[in-house]
């Protein structure tokens, strides 16, 4: 399953990226985020490994993420295995004619077992209302300094 969504953070380019790329900021707008823990490389860099577990109702969770490419402030790609499922994140971040900054998201899905393969195809909806509710989070995390921990 491939989609992709958008949004534009009324924010300079550089200063959506210093927040996007601090790994302190990510449970101020990645909901349910509970913990995460570097595993090899360093943050941020080609190859570097990162678990992150989430808490989502009473389901918990685990997820490798990977990064695949860092030519940020242009372009970040990331993996993210998790049990039944892989996903491919391309990142994409745009300056606008008025200076602020457009972020498409990339995903791809990959499933690697019969339930994930029905869920993903009863409900891709919901997989895309996920990402873009992490993206208007980081927004109003950015832009406003509102946290999904108040």
């Amino acid at each position: 399953m491939k989609y992709s969504s958008q949004i534009i953070i009324e924010l300079p380019r550089e200063k959506t990226i210093s927040i996007f790329d601090n790994a302190e900021n990510m449970k101020h707008w990645q909901r349910g985020l509970i913990h995460y823990k570097q595993l090899s490389g360093d943050f941020g860099a080609e190859g570097a490994k990162m678990q992150l577990d989430y808490k989502m109702g009473k389901r918990e969770l685990t997820m490798i993420e990977t990064i695949i490419k860092n030519d940020l402030p242009d372009l970040l790609i990331t993996s993210y295995d998790t049990k039944g499922v892989y996903n491919i994140q391309t990142n994409r971040f745009e300056i606008t004619s008025n200076g602020h900054t457009k972020w498409t998201s990339e995903s791809e899905f990959r499933f690697n077992n019969l339930m994930m393969k029905i869920m993903g195809f009863l409900m891709p909806g919901a997989f895309k209302k996920q990402s873009l509710k992490y993206m208007k989070d980081f927004k109003a995390f950015a832009e406003d300094n509102k946290s999904v921990l108040d």
